[in-house]
Order: C-alpha cells, then sequence, then structure tokens
C-alpha cells in the first residue's frame, strides 16, 4: 500500500470517456470518469483509464491531463451493441493484463464504473490482490421498476447483486442510492459510501445572457433547455406534452440538446410529437454540442428541465446551476437536496406535463436574473467542485486500502 499518492486503475469497459456526449452510450458516467480523473491526477494520484476502442482512429493511449491518460483496448468489433460488450470482456481483461505487464504497471487499487467493469474489476482484483471500488452509476433493477424503454436483462441485475456481495467499497451519489442498494441487492451498509458527483466550475460559468443568444442566433423569447440521452427513461416526452400549456400569450422556445444516429428512432417519435401537438415550430433540436459551448446555452436559457423518470444523481441540474439558470426537475437523483425551492428552481413530485409545467410558468414569469441573482444560484453549488469531489474520494480510497490490508494480513 502506498501511504500518501495513490496508483489507480479506472475501468469503463463499454463506454469511451472521450466519446461524444449526447450519443447513446455516452452521458453523466463518462463526464465524472474524466472530471475526476484529470482531478485525481492534479492532485499528484496516478490515473489510467481502460476502456475499449471504438473508433479504428482512436490512438491507444490518450492524455486526461497531469498524471491521467486513457487507455484504448481491443474487445470486440469497435461497434457492438452495448450488452454484446459483455462477451468480450475476457479479451478486454488479458488485453489490459498484457498492456499492464508489457509496461511494468502496478497499482493500488480498481475503481470500476458500470456492471461491466465491475465484472472486470472483480477479476482483476482476485490477479493483483488489491481491493476493488465500484461505482455502478445506474442499477438494472431501479431501471425495470419504471418499465420504461428497454428492459435491463437478467444477466446484468445478477452480476450487480454478485458485484455488491464481492467488491470491498460501493460509490453511491445519494442517500437514496444506497438505499436502493441494501434494498434490491442485499448490499451490507458499511460497504456503501455516498459521495455525490462533481460539476466542472471553470468550464460551466454564466455568460451574459444577450451575448448567449446573440453567439446562438436566438431571438429574444422565453427559453427551455433539455440537455441529455434522447431515450425515453429521460422522460422528454413529458416535457414536450408540457408545452402547451405554457401558451399563454409568448409562445417559449423548447432546445433538446442530445442525440446521435443510435437515437434517430427515439428523435424521429419526439419531432412527430411536436408536430401532433402543432409546437414543432417553438421546439429545436441542434443535436449533440460540444461541452465548450454548453455553457452558452445553459446562459441563453430562462430555465433548464430535467424531466426524468429516474437518473442516480443529476449532473445537467449541476451544470446549469453553476451557469446561474434556474432548473425544474422531477425528484430524482439528489436533486430535491441540490435545488433551493423556489430560489434555484423546483422540484416536483413527477414528470406529470401539467407538475412541469406549472413550475416553468413559476420560472418563466419571473423576471430575469440579474447578475446578482445569478451568481447566488452559481455559489449554491460551489461545494460540487470537483477537487472537493476528488479529496473526498482518495480520503475513502485511503480507508478502503488500510481495511482491505488489515484483512488479508
Amino acid at each position: 500500500m502506498v501511504a500518501g499518492q495513490l496508483r489507480i486503475a479506472m475501468l469503463s469497459a463499454h463506454s469511451c470517456p472521450v466519446g461524444t456526449l449526447g450519443a447513446k452510450d455516452t452521458g453523466g458516467m463518462s463526464v465524472y470518469i474524466r472530471e475526476l480523473a484529470g482531478e485525481l491526477g492534479k492532485q499528484g494520484h496516478s490515473v489510467d483509464v481502460y476502456t475499449r476502442v471504438h473508433d479504428p482512429k482512436d490512438p491507444q493511449i490518450v492524455t486526461l491531463g497531469q498524471n491521467a491518460r486513457l487507455i484504448h483496448l481491443s474487445a470486440g468489433d469497435e461497434e457492438i451493441n452495448k450488452l454484446d460488450v459483455y462477451n468480450y470482456l475476457p479479451d478486454f481483461i488479458s488485453n489490459l493484463e498484457s498492456f499492464r505487464q508489457n509496461n511494468n504497471l502496478q497499482y493500488d487499487l480498481i475503481f470500476s464504473h458500470y456492471w461491466m467493469s465491475g465484472w472486470v474489476g472483480q477479476r482483476l482484483q482476485q490477479y493483483w490482490g488489491v481491493p476493488h471500488i465500484i461505482k455502478f452509476h445506474t442499477l438494472g433493477a431501479i431501471k425495470n421498476t419504471f418499465d420504461i424503454g428497454e428492459r435491463e436483462p437478467e444477466l446484468r441485475i445478477e452480476t450487480e447483486r454478485e458485484l455488491v456481495r464481492n467488491c470491498q467499497r460501493i460509490i453511491a451519489s445519494t442517500g437514496q442510492e444506497r438505499q436502493e442498494l441494501l434494498r434490491h441487492y442485499g448490499a451490507a451498509t458499511e460497504r456503501v459510501s455516498i459521495i455525490p458527483c462533481g460539476v466542472n466550475l471553470e468550464r460551466f460559468q454564466p455568460v451574459d445572457k444577450k451575448t448567449a443568444r446573440q453567439q446562438l442566433g436566438l431571438p429574444d423569447d422565453k427559453v427551455i433547455l433539455f440537455v441529455g440521452r434522447i431515450e425515453p427513461l429521460k422522460g422528454i416526452t413529458r416535457l414536450i406534452e408540457a408545452m402547451p400549456h405554457l401558451q399563454n400569450g409568448h409562445k417559449p422556445r423548447l432546445i433538446i440538446i442530445g442525440g446521435d444516429k443510435n437515437s434517430h428512432g427515439e428523435m424521429e417519435r419526439l419531432q412527430s410529437l411536436c408536430h401532433e401537438l402543432r409546437i414543432a415550430d417553438s421546439v429545436s433540436f441542434p443535436g449533440m454540442i460540444k461541452q465548450e459551448k454548453l455553457p452558452y446555452y445553459y446562459s441563453a436559457a430562462d430555465t433548464c428541465v430535467v424531466p426524468s423518470y429516474y437518473e442516480s444523481f443529476g449532473l445537467v441540474a449541476l451544470e446549469s446551476l453553476a451557469c446561474g439558470t434556474p432548473v425544474v426537475a422531477t425528484d430524482v437523483g439528489d436533486l430535491k437536496h441540490i435545488i433551493r425551492q423556489g430560489e434555484t428552481g423546483y422540484v416536483v413530485t413527477d414528470n406529470n406535463p401539467h407538475h412541469l409545467a406549472d413550475k416553468i410558468a413559476l420560472v418563466l414569469s419571473k423576471p430575469s436574473a440579474d447578475n446578482g441573482n445569478t451568481l447566488s444560484i452559481r455559489a449554491s453549488v460551489s461545494q460540487f467542485s470537483w477537487s472537493n469531489i476528488a479529496e473526498t474520494i482518495i480520503r475513502e480510497c485511503h480507508v478502503v486500502l488500510a481495511d482491505y490490508f488489515a484483512t488479508v494480513t
């Protein structure tokens, strides 16, 4: 065990952390891994993030920042269905181990992300004799309770159950997630630590609203924003259905950011719904937007809406608030503790279109936020800086290492 600085192997087998955000399998988890790895590197720790090759043009090694890098490994064809990745996890392990040995690498612990990476992490933990920490990000059993979109296979749920039994620590984003782990998977309370997600406060800063709208070519209407993957669980249908209830006087504009070629069918369905509701002229789908440009969209909006059925935390809400823009969200993730009701936005009990419309209308009825109010909204999430989150993660890693080696000796 290393007393101070740690050498960490992070695993993200199915999804590349430098993939295009908003694509089918690239979302909040990718942001989390990339930001955390970069921040841990800044703090002096050594982090290698292992993922599959997703594009033949991918270089094997990508620098994520000081002391942090991403390593692409072959495991199946570049473009395969997410669940099919499971069949190639033994190849992933073999290629990872070859890379490690060829480069004479040793790690103090393994930090895996999502259940497939956890499957890999459990086996590497046995080979290497170091502790395994896992963050699931989402849980199959919980997703299936909503019966929205594709059902998660029993393979996933059984694998998650096995990982809960065998890993040394689970990082949960919220107290609710810990309760779900206890109730659905029989997790031991002492093995689950609650550490929230973070937000890049340097990237996500307020931009003057008028300037932001000029940059984006937006008219001087009320603007409602959605940012995320285009999939049924995100509740975009419910947000679109809320729009006709907001047409008293001027029609607000809805901007839906996200989606790629794999979400083409869902995008067409949403666009058809807009035509059915006769609001197509006030809803736009700009597709995927680079993170560097997102602060302009957040700042141009009067509110950002998170209408999801399920979120493990709610990173988009943090990004919006960091830009000084209020949020209307369903009671998912940790948003009821992050959003200050009536001050920085509203949390509704569910994504019923009437409930969403009521709270969106309340936000839109208020005068545009002045600079003082914008900075106040931003200040409400200052504790979620990645530096704070990384320090908390490292403290937890040291506890896990001490417990692990006390047990094995």
